[in-house]
């Protein structure tokens, strides 16, 4: 199986638009030395999107999933992509082994978002998505519990903190999956991993 020649994670960053989903990619990105696998790029690059027809928000792409897939599947096979993106129940949970939902106060997401310009319909839109957490259950929907972390982007330091996790989180999949996997895992030190790993003890 693919998923079993990977030796660095996949790991998907997901959210409500303006929580900072691309802000944790591109400092996990640097401090890792994963891969920044930005959907929206490789949707520009392979024109997979067409425009939406919504008048009120022009600038929408609605994505070709079967294709987006198509031109990433390799990617994810050879693994250590940070994968920023607002959806994740498309990504193959077995290619999967973090999805870290990102999520914020509403009243500090509102004020993102009118600084970007958003329109009411499509402010009011991301509002609820947040205020349900429809991100997060469809997080847990399409993977395993244990896999799912909900991550508070209030601040700078809350950025930070949840990098310094995930970097963790990172260092201890590498020990029990990496090229020597196998042999750990026979050893019996990959069963305790969530216990022990202080992101999993986070919120």
């Amino acid at each position: 199986m693919p998923a079993m020649l990977r030796t660095d994670p996949n790991i998907i960053i997901t959210g409500t638009p303006g929580v900072g989903k691309t802000t944790h990619c591109q400092q996990l990105a640097s401090s890792t030395g994963l891969h920044h696998l930005d959907i929206n790029d490789v949707v520009k690059k392979h024109n997979i999107g067409e425009s939406s027809t919504d008048p009120e928000d022009p600038n929408t792409k609605i994505v070709d999933e079967d294709r987006l897939l198509d031109c990433i599947e390799n990617d994810l096979e050879e693994g250590g992509q940070i994968i920023d993106w607002h959806a994740c129940d498309l990504f193959p949970p077995s290619l999967i082994d973090l999805v870290c939902v990102i999520r914020c106060d509403n009243q500090v997401l509102y004020d993102r978002l009118k600084k970007r310009g958003y329109g009411e319909k499509k402010l009011q839109e991301n509002m609820d998505c947040e205020i349900m957490e429809v991100l997060l259950q469809e997080a847990r929907d399409a993977y395993p519990e244990e896999q799912v972390v909900e991550l508070r982007s209030e601040g700078t330091g809350d950025v930070d903190g949840n990098v310094e996790r995930i970097e963790g989180w990172i260092k201890n999949w590498r020990k029990d999956h990496g090229k020597e996997g196998e042999v750990e895992a026979q050893g019996g030190k990959g069963s305790a991993k969530d216990e022990d790993n202080p992101m999993f003890l986070h919120g």
